[in-house]
């Protein structure tokens, strides 16, 4: 279904009705965290995709590691991007429970704090004594990722660099992503530095934005990069009231 198209069932069979002129605008948290990675849109395959992502983050890092480990399962991509692209050995270190499903959009904090305490398990003989870059695609409420850092530590992890394969997450959502309001974003009021303080990694990067819009494979017009940059495609009216533009790491 096209942007502003209508399609219509009735008796006399199906036809489309293009009741105004569409602006293409996807959002680019699809191919970052939300859409399965078998999925293609626009073109793209999510799962390429997600794996230039970690491809990019690659080229702008310096430090040195022993193993890439993904947070399971949207960041997997992004991780054997990462992995293939500096030629570090790829585990998958990280066991999720498939009952658990996203903590972030939990209603409450007691409910969140439970659920990421019981999504990840780690396995010790993986990580012992070994400098491990960490791949996840994004940080919102920062719920997990302080959990999961911790159990690489208490599992003999020598270093733990924290790399999400998206920029900062700054602004609310208003056309369905489940996002949390703008209080409740950990990269709206804290510097990078801050965050990593809170999340016990040896080191944090974000990819910045350019980066991450390049990535995709989509021209920059087509995609909604609201939560990112507070670029909204339509009039939000007194939504606008919610958030505010000065936050911490406005690319």
């Amino acid at each position: 279904v096209r942007p502003g198209e209508m399609i219509v069932i009735d008796k006399n069979g199906l036809r489309s009705e293009q009741l105004v002129a569409g602006i293409q605008k996807l959002d680019i948290f699809e191919y970052v965290y939300f859409a399965r990675p078998e999925s293609v849109m626009m073109g793209q395959r999510v799962y390429s995709v997600r794996k230039r992502l970690g491809e990019a983050l690659a080229k702008i890092s310096n430090f040195e590691a022993d193993i890439v480990v993904p947070v399971p399962d949207s960041a997997v991509p992004a991780a054997e991007g990462y992995a293939e692209q500096r030629k570090i050995p790829l585990r998958h270190a990280i066991i999720k429970n498939r009952y658990i499903h996203r903590t972030f959009i939990m209603p409450s904090e007691y409910l969140r704090d439970r659920s990421a305490d019981m999504k990840y398990n780690v396995v010790s003989e993986a990580v012992s004594g070994l400098r491990v870059v960490l791949v996840d695609d994004s940080i919102v409420r920062l719920n997990t990722a302080p959990r999961i850092v911790k159990r690489l530590f208490d599992a003999g992890a020598k270093e733990v660099h924290l790399m999400i394969s998206s920029s900062p997450i700054l602004f609310p959502d208003f056309y369905g992503i489940d996002l949390p309001a703008q209080k409740d974003l950990g990269a709206a009021h804290m510097t990078i530095e801050e965050m990593r303080e809170k999340i016990g990694a040896t080191t944090l990067t974000f990819l910045p934005y350019d980066l991450m819009v390049g990535s995709v494979g989509v021209p920059k017009e087509n995609l909604y990069t609201g939560c990112f940059n507070g670029e909204y495609p339509i009039d939000i009216g007194e939504r606008r009231n919610e958030f505010s533009y000065d936050v911490k790491n406005l690319s």
